[in-house]
């Protein structure tokens, strides 16, 4: 998840800050950066767009898993939501492979 963090906050850097982006400090990052804001910001921006985009539907889908799965807390409904807008695939991934469980007996 902070792969998805600095990628998603390094994106959005170069697309609202271009002219602020150290790109010859980054290596071969900085020089496609640089390439991609020079020529293909309209990319960028969209880009950029549906990238929260998607994000937005992958958290609705997540709310839609949480009731499928019997997950039925707000708070717990939210926090998934939340997350998974945030992190996108890499949380909802978790939430996928979560199988409920039954209460175990006491004897």
């Amino acid at each position: 998840m902070l792969v998805v963090t600095v990628s998603l906050s390094f994106f959005t850097w170069t697309v609202f800050w271009p002219q602020d982006v150290p790109y010859s400090s980054l290596g071969p990052l900085g020089a496609l950066a640089k390439h991609c804001v020079d020529y293909h910001y309209p990319v960028l921006y969209y880009g950029w767009f549906l990238t929260w985009l998607i994000h937005l539907f992958e958290a609705l889908f997540a709310l839609k898993v949480c009731s499928d799965k019997g997950i039925d807390s707000t708070s717990t409904r939210l926090l998934w939501f939340a997350q998974t807008f945030l992190f996108g695939f890499a949380s909802l991934g978790l939430l996928l492979k979560y199988k409920p469980g039954g209460r175990s007996k006491r004897q």
